[in-house]
């Protein structure tokens, strides 16, 4: 069975959404997009790492399948975004970067390089789609880091 919003001319998302996989912000993410106004009205990528997927880490296949998603959310859901999270201690940030962060002001920094490659990536392929980049805390706060509207 099919929701009733599945009809073909109801079709549409405005954002895909890139998160870690972590299960610890599953509902913090939903809650977010949802004060957000999305309220599922996007097509979410859950890769280890979220913008540290896009390096290609672990393997260069997590790289290939976001810009494969991404590309699908497009044309089969008229997207005009792509909002990014990455989180507050995060696994495979530890496996890269073996050192433990000083402060959180460190961490956050280390990931905003990461969401700002990947936003130059993004636009470079997408120049018309907007970006946004997130930053979330284990206290549940989420932090923008960047929107870049085309």
């Amino acid at each position: 069975m099919f929701p009733q919003s599945a009809r073909a001319s109801e079709h549409q998302a405005e954002a895909l959404v890139l998160t870690c996989i972590d299960f610890r912000f599953v509902d913090l993410e939903q809650s977010f997009l949802s004060g957000q106004h999305l309220d599922q009205a996007y097509d979410w990528v859950t890769l280890a790492g979220a913008s540290l997927a896009l390096t290609g880490f672990p393997h260069p296949a997590e790289a290939e399948a976001f810009w494969d998603q991404l590309a699908l959310s497009r044309q089969l859901h008229n997207i005009s975004k792509v909002v990014i999270i990455d989180h507050q201690d995060c696994g495979a940030y530890a496996s890269v970067y073996k050192q433990p962060f000083s402060d959180l002001i460190s961490e956050q920094n280390l990931h905003t390089q990461y969401l700002t490659q990947a936003y130059e990536q993004i636009r470079q392929r997408y120049p018309d789609l907007d970006v946004e980049l997130y930053f979330a805390k284990l206290t549940g706060e989420v932090s923008l880091i960047s929107s870049h509207q085309s």
